[in-house]
């Protein structure tokens, strides 16, 4: 038995990676490769999942870490640092998105209930996907990636209390309202005894174990099956134990630790719940879903990022970012499929519906991971068509500190590169304007009375609005090869000579960019062997000297530090 398990799990992992690996060349998330998997060793194709009770245990113990994780990264804490635009868009988009698509589910024809749980499913977006995305395109400290990082936080806060809230609901309770007050009032009072516990027992304690990583590993593991145990007791389900059971070790110093190190455990069975719950797609009744499901993921497409456009709009909010921050809800989550495993799981609804969630789920991922890629490609098209959701005057997102309307240089992009560049143009008594896409940064330059404004170099609009009447020199210290050539042919539609110095990490763009205008690359790479050579020749062996340059740089690193330049940023 455990060698036909072992054999069957094998070929199924040899699948994912084939499967997966050729998502991955197609730019898609590992989550649609795995539920392709799942699709192709079902019963309709290789027919290879056989142990179904052992594989199920596998992927309930996927479910279990998954949401451990979640928890962890979602410490109480943060809430009150979110934004008002991240808890309004957050709030407002799973709001009308429930409330639009229980409309829909309803003319569709589907069953009241079903109609409730889809349409919560389509409110919630991928956390994972997003993240990744975002973190690939370089965005996270943009102004819209943080709006939007603020929002999936509000989503996923929502859909915990969600699944606690369904997790204890008694089907078999004949007044609807009390089994609802009464689920109520046991998620409150599980919260409640968990926060305090995480709040003053778990620091302590986790401070001791911690000494021992393997120790906080097997305590991390034994913490959450414990709570998720208890909670199965007290006839919650075993996901929402493994949610409060994460978020009680995430008032702990060492979440992170312990976020990192259960990570594998989570990503090896988690592979097993969406192998599994593709293999039992139901394709038989499944075609009678093709029209709700091809509907739903319209919707998710151009719904959900409509309601982030619109709710940003009335909050003042430039297009552009209402846009960019738009389409990181055109999917939806793996909450999604939890929810509605879960709803199976308590006979809510059928196998069917879990189906069509899946589907939706395929198409959505699918496609939101290429909106995604191209932001900047389709927001070009639909720009001119997107004005009537920003609100005429000034937007709270523009954030200009600048007084003169020309200036000798603009310098796109500040921190570790711009630092030193914007000092020494400064001790040269030039007219600097610096436009960065972080608005802490821009905040901090105002501050210290530097002419500097909020945008992005990827945005047209702005590159257009620049006036370069006086400019002799434009400086990017941003790497993307995209962006540069957009500032080029700017600055070619000037006619005028004007300085173009970019940044480049790759012999080839540097190249590129020389052909498309640039005047110099800067390459930083190559930047510090260059500097410690000149260094030496000059300096010999001398020590002293040496020593000499090091009291200078360590200055340097800890201006560097009070400002915040620690990791690499797009600029």
């Amino acid at each position: 038995m455990a060698t036909s398990i072992f054999i069957e799990l094998t070929l199924l992992f040899i699948m994912a990676i084939v499967v997966s690996g050729l998502a991955k060349l197609l730019k898609q998330p590992l989550i649609v490769g795995y539920i392709v998997t799942g699709i192709l060793s079902g019963p309709y194709f290789l027919d290879l999942v056989k142990s179904t009770a052992a594989i199920t245990t596998f992927a309930q113990i996927g479910i279990v870490f998954l949401l451990f994780i979640v928890g962890l990264n979602l410490n109480p804490r943060i809430v009150k640092d979110l934004g008002k635009v991240s808890l309004i868009t957050g709030i407002g988009q799973v709001v009308f998105t429930t409330a639009i698509g229980f409309v829909i589910c309803k003319l569709l024809g589907l069953p009241t209930v079903a109609s409730v749980y889809i349409s919560l499913a389509l409110a919630f977006s991928s956390t994972i996907i997003i993240m990744k995305l975002l973190s690939d395109r370089d965005d996270l400290e943009s102004l819209y990636g943080r709006i939007a990082t603020g929002m999936l936080i509000v989503q996923d806060l929502i859909a915990i209390f969600i699944l606690l809230l369904v997790s204890s609901l008694n089907v078999s309770s004949q007044n609807v309202w009390e089994t609802i007050f009464l689920a109520l009032i046991k998620v409150i009072a599980a919260t409640v005894i968990l926060y305090l516990l995480g709040n003053y027992l778990l620091p302590k304690l986790t401070k001791i174990i911690a000494r021992s990583q393997e120790f906080l590993l097997l305590f991390s593991i034994s913490w959450c099956f414990a709570i998720a145990g208890i909670f199965v007791y007290f006839n919650f389900s075993i996901e929402a134990g493994a949610l409060l059971a994460g978020i009680a070790l995430s008032l702990t110093p060492y979440q992170h630790e312990i976020s990192s190190k259960m990570r594998p455990l989570r990503d090896f069975f988690l592979i097993l719940f969406f192998v599994l719950h593709g293999s039992q797609l139901v394709f038989g009744n499944v075609s009678h879903y093709i029209l709700p499901g091809i509907v739903l993921s319209i919707f998710v497409f151009i719904g959900n990022p409509l309601i982030v456009l619109i709710l940003m709009g009335i909050l003042g909010y430039t297009k552009r970012n209402s846009f960019m921050t738009g389409l990181t809800v055109a999917q939806i989550s793996e909450f999604s499929f939890v929810l509605i495993a879960l709803a199976v799981d308590l006979q809510h609804v059928t196998e069917e519906i879990l189906s069509l969630v899946i589907l939706v789920g395929l198409v959505t991922m699918t496609g939101s991971t290429y909106m995604i890629i191209y932001a900047d490609r389709i927001y070009a098209w639909l720009k001119r068509y997107l004005t009537i959701f920003e609100r005429k005057g000034s937007k709270v997102d523009e954030h200009k500190y600048h007084h003169k309307k020309q200036h000798e240089v603009i310098l796109l992009g500040y921190n570790r590169i711009g630092f030193s560049i914007l000092d020494s143009l400064e001790k040269m008594n030039k007219t600097v304007l610096v436009i960065d896409y972080d608005p802490d940064v821009i905040i901090n330059l105002a501050k210290d009375g530097h002419e500097c404004k909020y945008g992005d170099a990827d945005d047209v609009e702005m590159l257009n609005e620049l006036d370069l009447g006086r400019t002799k020199m434009v400086i990017s210290t941003i790497p993307t090869l995209e962006t540069n050539l957009l500032i080029l042919k700017r600055l070619a539609r000037a006619r005028k000579k004007i300085t173009a110095i970019m940044v480049s990490h790759q012999l080839d763009d540097s190249m590129k960019l020389y052909d498309a205008g640039a005047t110099y690359v800067i390459m930083p790479h190559f930047l510090g062997g260059k500097h410690i050579s000149a260094m030496i020749e000059e300096y010999k062996f001398d020590r002293e000297k040496f020593v000499k340059e090091k009291s200078l740089h360590l200055a340097h690193i800890k201006k560097r530090k009070e400002l915040g330049h620690e990791h690499y940023r797009r600029d």
